[in-house]
């Protein structure tokens, strides 16, 4: 049972928030990178620096509006408020197994993650905890400080719960990614932070940043390809499981998408120069290589991104 919390009504998200053990310089780094890039432009660059600044944060998370939907979108009997509207909408929506409403699509994939991933723990004897999803408008309250529409989904590992501004889906057909797969891999690369962090790897890189600070970059590279690579091994368990069937086409939208938010292609529709230096995703090749060598061999073990780097942990 997956638990989604709808804030655009506007609970929990207005205003700014204090939070302890954050960086100071977050929003001006937004504003500087919206102001040199121009309008439409920031947000997509934002994506790169997003976890890095938001992973040392922490904040009491404020309750709100909550409903437990479950992967045929069936809402729970007397459920009110927002997360009953939104139950309401999407098991409407699911009925004829196309989804119209982009949040009622990554709903779905969302459960479907969850169903996977936690059979995959229990299979190998390991402990298993359900990320949240929180959908929100604007900007809005998180466990690693205060987001707003430019930073794009991102995991919080703080509060362990993965947030979606559904603008973000204008940003990739912008940059030419269409079909309805490109936002489910952006979900599944979104949950693969989350092994990261119930697993120890984003709690050991984050410790090897704080002391190497000259590989920062590279560390973090290896976690989003390590994330996407997760991705892309979800895609082939649920699509073996049978809870998905991922036609030719739509994995080619996801590899689309992995490469469109490469750091190559980031700079340069930004008019920069390309500078692997400055890289904290990785490249367009990267970001597709890893996806589909996950997808290919369907197993975690192939996505040791830190090993093959050359990156000890």
């Amino acid at each position: 049972m997956s638990r989604v919390d709808d804030r655009r009504d506007g609970r929990g998200s207005s205003g700014p928030s204090q939070r302890s053990g954050a960086d100071p310089t977050a929003g001006l780094l937004q504003l500087l990178l919206a102001s040199k890039l121009g309008k439409g432009g920031g947000g997509l660059v934002l994506i790169l620096a997003i976890f890095l600044m938001f992973a040392f944060c922490s904040q009491t998370q404020e309750p709100t509006a909550q409903v437990p939907l479950d992967s045929s979108f069936n809402a729970p009997a007397g459920s009110q408020g927002v997360g009953a509207s939104l139950a309401q909408k999407c098991t409407e929506d699911a009925a004829d197994g196309v989804f119209e409403n982009t949040d009622c699509l990554l709903v779905k994939a969302f459960n479907e993650t969850d169903e996977v991933w936690s059979g995959y723990f229990a299979s190998t004897g390991q402990r298993f905890r359900e990320p949240q999803l929180t959908f929100f408008d604007g900007q809005t309250r998180t466990g690693c400080g205060p987001a707003n529409t430019s930073v794009g989904p991102f995991y919080c590992p703080a509060d362990e719960r993965i947030y979606f501004d559904l603008g973000f889906s204008r940003d990739l057909e912008r940059l030419g990614v269409q079909g309805q797969y490109a936002m489910v891999y952006i979900m599944a690369h979104e949950y693969g932070h989350h092994l990261q962090n119930i697993s120890g790897i984003e709690r050991q890189v984050r410790k090897v940043q704080a002391n190497n600070r000259r590989n920062a970059n590279n560390y973090s590279v290896a976690m989003e390809l390590q994330a996407d690579c997760f991705a892309g091994v979800w895609g082939r368990l649920a699509n073996d499981e049978g809870n998905v069937v991922i036609t030719p086409e739509e994995f080619t939208q996801a590899t689309n998408a992995a490469a469109a938010v490469g750091d190559d292609r980031i700079q340069q529709g930004a008019g920069m120069r390309v500078n692997p230096d400055t890289f904290t995703h990785g490249s367009a090749k990267q970001r597709t290589y890893w996806y589909t060598r996950g997808y290919n061999q369907g197993t975690p073990q192939a996505c040791d991104t830190f090993k093959e780097l050359g990156l000890p942990l």
